[in-house]
């Protein structure tokens, strides 16, 4: 059984910066671990489990693993720890990426039209091998076991539909929920499978979409990160009281201070912008909403709340303390060529290595192409740092010394620390 009240994990999206989640994830692992006294009869932490993009693929296996939960955790460690592009994506038959292709040789109209009539590309990258990894990690077969068992509340992952422009929330429940509808934004029951994990995480331009059937809601999907406009939404009308939230970019930091001799963006950088937008302003707007509510619940009398719908929601952000893209900028070597060679103008081998080093200004972009260890390492390690900074905070949220002395009192054979 899951812990009480109904508490929810929200993983955002970010492609290959979701180590960062894993490393978050292991810390409260071992807090609560020290905490508890508990010793391999853990409990789920999370009733409410909801991801987007790669967010949606941690969920999807920690949910899959919900009666055992820090083995998944170690598990979804392992993997990220490892992790390697070619496991993700191919670019070996992409022929717009070889060396020396270029943004602006892909934005050249004569070459452009000419390529897409032979080619009929649908997107940058090939993700193939992702759907691979996740039949070995996400055993979805046992999801409906576990929610049956109620050894988990519910799990949800959202994903963009391309031909409408809604934003989908799709949940699997261990009871029925009545699904939710707002402007561009819909909810769907439905039994999890691995199209909705890989719409979820397919970055727009970079992987292709995926179709979805059935459902109600039959379509092309895309990253659920598009046109998300609350993503805390999923776990709040799932019935969770508190929220754990875990981002994927720094939420809060000086501002930058563009050089004096700033040159103009490369494409890249502008990439690199634009996916900042899509997977990182959403969630730091909606986390101000929550705040923003709950400080106006608290000034209402009770005769006045009883009369909103509204509800105060306990909550806890945890979001990197350092710049993903600074991290990213240390490691573009690691980039299979093509990639590296199209983040930097076409300047294969050598020189496109050179000049990753001197002037990263594909860091951005590179930050959710970088499945490889050493940079995902350090986002674990990252995460995990970061976690145990706020430990008192994190212990306090999940009223784990509490527990302990309740335990205690049940069972006088805990001794406690």
């Amino acid at each position: 059984m899951h812990e009480t009240p109904l508490t929810a994990l929200v993983l955002s999206g970010g492609g290959a910066r979701a180590a960062y989640q894993v490393g978050v994830l292991r810390a409260i692992a071992r807090l609560r671990r020290e905490h508890t006294g508990h010793r391999g009869r853990l409990r789920n932490p999370f009733g409410v489990i909801v991801g987007t993009s790669a967010g949606a693929i941690n969920a999807a296996a920690l949910a899959c693993h919900a009666d055992r939960f820090e083995a998944a955790v170690e598990l979804l460690a392992r993997v990220w720890h490892q992790f390697r592009c070619e496991q993700v994506y191919r670019t070996d038959s992409m022929p717009s990426l070889r060396p020396e292709a270029s943004w602006r040789g892909l934005l050249s109209v004569g070459r452009a039209v000419a390529r897409w009539r032979r080619e009929q590309p649908r997107s940058a990258l090939d993700n193939s091998p992702l759907a691979a990894l996740l039949q070995r990690l996400v055993p979805l077969d046992r999801l409906p076991v576990l929610l049956a068992q109620r050894q988990l509340h519910g799990l949800a992952v959202t994903a963009s539909r391309y031909t409408t422009g809604e934003h989908v929330t799709f949940y699997s429940m261990h009871r029925p929920v009545a699904p939710w509808l707002r402007q561009q934004r819909i909810a769907v029951p439905t039994a999890i499978t691995l199209p909705h994990l890989l719409a979820s995480s397919a970055i727009p331009f970079i992987f292709p979409p995926t179709r979805i059937d059935g459902d109600g809601a039959a379509g092309w999907y895309g990253d659920g990160s598009m046109r998300q406009t609350a993503p805390l939404s999923p776990a709040i009308h799932l019935g969770a009281e508190r929220l754990l939230i875990i981002g994927a970019g720094r939420l809060h930091g000086p501002p930058a201070t563009p050089p004096a001799d700033e040159a103009p963006p490369t494409l890249a950088q502008v990439a690199g912008h634009a996916m900042a937008s899509i997977f990182l302003d959403a969630l730091a707007v909606d986390i101000e909403r929550m705040q923003r509510i709950n400080r106006t619940l608290a000034l209402l009398p009770d005769s006045a709340r009883q009369d909103t719908p509204l509800r105060p929601l306990e909550s806890l952000v945890i979001a990197p303390s350092q710049r993903i893209d600074d991290i990213a900028a240390r490691h573009l070597h690691c980039l299979p060529p093509p990639v590296l060679a199209l983040l930097h103008g076409g300047q294969g081998g050598q020189a496109g290595a050179l000049e990753a080093a001197a002037a990263p200004r594909g860091a951005a972009l590179a930050s959710y192409l970088l499945f490889e260890p050493p940079f995902t390492q350090e986002l674990l390690a990252l995460g995990e740092a970061d976690a145990l900074a706020r430990r008192d905070e994190i212990v306090q949220f999940f009223r784990w010394d509490l527990t302990r002395r309740q335990e205690a009192l049940a069972h006088p054979d805990i001794v406690l620390p």
